[in-house]
């Protein structure tokens, strides 16, 4: 219960932390000092879960990416895959509920929490904008359920769509639904649409915070950033001096608090000094770490906080580590995995890819940061062939073998203008 308590700090008592920390030009944004309302035992169990499950998945993308930035949203992808739950069954479920957290929580209680967690984070500040949207697009054609676009729609508030994914129409639909929702952060979320899947669902998370105490453009200075090899990079570093804020860490690490508008959302800032750096201590990161964190944090009279500006993008797929810590048997890797809550055809069904992209910009004024998870879902066994790129033919005569055609295709739209101008040689 302590863990989960402190896990809540973020969405409950962060605001407690900055009151006396408003902006010199002005009162700045009206504190927040609680919740609009208690949150249920179901909820309280979902947000405590989710934060395990994405300190797990991010502690398994650092070990297993060596790119230098990563930026995940665990929050994005509990959901994507939350809505996703909903149609799964048997062993399938169980493997999905266990990764993702759940623990013995019912199908009910989970879908009741994300529906309450939704309402209530995205009107909480005011100041700050918090967007959260889901969507399912099923290949027409292809049986579902309708109580399962049912149940997504009450929990998840997601838009239901049909369409034919053979028709490039249907991955601009999808991606311009992402640039929609992610205020153009996220531009694109596939970049192809096999036709043989059957389903893509979404979830898309927009975020646009402003400091609660901004920093002054004017103390912005070019400043020497080591990077994890040793090698230095010149950045823009933000100072702030002289401020009260929510300070702490630990015997390898020190952490300060950020908070945004009326400090219900806080960016927390952790810089270890261990061997291994911020990869290593990422991957030993878990739910009881993220407590430690979180209670050693206490305001205090701060000589100065220093961070560099920064804008990232990353793109990842999620399969190998989520299969990694338990749900193999969703993407039917050594069992047939069982969404049959989700089609009479189900049995026959596997999550073919989870595919987030993300993007964070942190600025003198304050955050914008998007994300987009996708999770495909497809036949766990496909006999058959798509001709969608360049491919070779022949026409022949079955019973003696005799070839008649034989060529390639390399766009099926050019029309052959005819052959070039040619002079005979024997004139």
């Amino acid at each position: 219960m302590s863990t989960r308590i402190s896990d809540l700090r973020i969405l409950a008592s962060a605001a407690l932390l900055l009151a006396a920390c408003g902006d010199p030009l002005g009162p700045g944004p009206e504190p927040i000092t609680e919740l609009p309302r208690a949150l249920t035992s179901a909820e309280q169990a979902v947000v405590a879960d989710a934060n395990a499950f994405g300190l797990a998945l991010v502690a398994d993308v650092a070990g297993r990416d060596g790119r230098p930035n990563i930026v995940l949203s665990p929050l994005s992808a509990s959901m994507a895959l939350g809505m996703t739950m909903n149609g799964a069954a048997g062993t399938t479920f169980d493997a999905m509920r266990q990764t993702l957290g759940f623990g013995e929580l019912t199908q009910e209680e989970i879908n009741g929490a994300y529906r309450g967690l939704i309402d209530l984070l995205t009107s909480l500040d005011p100041d700050v904008r918090f967007d959260i949207a889901n969507a399912v697009w099923a290949n027409r054609g292809f049986p579902f359920y309708d109580a399962f676009f049912q149940t997504v729609a009450a929990a998840f508030d997601a838009r239901a769509e049909s369409a034919d994914f053979g028709d490039p129409a249907t991955l601009d639909s999808i991606n311009a639904w992402a640039r929609e929702n992610t205020d153009g952060l996220i531009e694109r979320i596939l970049d192809r649409l096999d036709p043989v899947l059957k389903m893509i669902l979404l979830n898309a998370i927009y975020f646009d915070g402003s400091w609660t105490t901004q920093f002054d453009p004017a103390d912005t200075h070019r400043q020497d950033f080591t990077r994890e090899d040793g090698s230095t990079v010149q950045v823009d570093m933000m100072s702030l001096d002289h401020v009260t804020l929510p300070l702490g860490g630990g015997p390898d690490y020190a952490a300060v608090e950020l908070p945004y508008g009326g400090g219900a959302f806080a960016m927390v800032i952790v810089v270890p000094w261990s061997e291994g750096g911020a990869r290593a201590f990422l991957r030993g990161l878990d739910a009881q770490g993220w407590a430690n964190v979180i209670a050693s944090l206490h305001e205090r009279e701060v000589d100065q906080v220093s961070i560099p500006k920064f804008t990232l993008t990353y793109d990842a797929y999620l399969n190998d580590p989520l299969k990694a810590m338990g749900m193999a048997v969703a993407f039917g890797d050594g069992a047939d995995a069982d969404f049959t809550r989700m089609s009479p055809l189900g049995d026959h069904l596997c999550i073919d890819f989870v595919r987030q992209k993300t993007f964070i910009e942190v600025d003198e004024r304050g955050t914008r940061a998007a994300a987009v998870t996708a999770v495909g879902v497809g036949p766990d066994s496909f006999t058959g062939l798509i001709a969608d790129r360049p491919f070779a033919f022949a026409l022949r005569e079955r019973l003696s073998g005799t070839m008649l055609f034989a060529g390639m295709v390399g766009d099926p739209t050019y029309a052959d203008p005819g052959a070039e101008p040619f002079e005979g040689s024997c004139h």
